[in-house]
């Protein structure tokens, strides 16, 4: 059994369990991406990410020295947001 825990604010949010490494490897590469990925799926630019960074409207769940890893469904939810604004 593997376990991954998802913190918000440094408090356990939520705990999800994987029965294998080979589930929390898809659950990865399904739902887990980078910057590059994030700025593809938000249409914006690197600063503006940056900037939602700095203000926390979108938080990365890991910060590498030259890249960040996001949950996906953050940025899909940050896009409707910003889809809904402009309707």
């Amino acid at each position: 059994m593997v376990r991954a825990r998802d913190l918000e604010g440094g408090t356990m949010a939520s705990e999800i369990t994987f029965k294998s490494k080979d589930e929390l490897t898809a659950f990865i590469v399904n739902e887990v991406i980078n910057t590059t990925e994030a700025l593809e799926i938000l249409g914006c630019s690197r600063q503006n990410l940056n900037d939602l960074i700095k203000r926390k409207v979108i938080t990365p769940i890991k910060e590498l020295p030259r890249d960040r890893l996001f949950y996906k469904s953050d940025i899909l939810k940050r896009k409707e947001q910003v889809e809904k604004r402009k309707r």
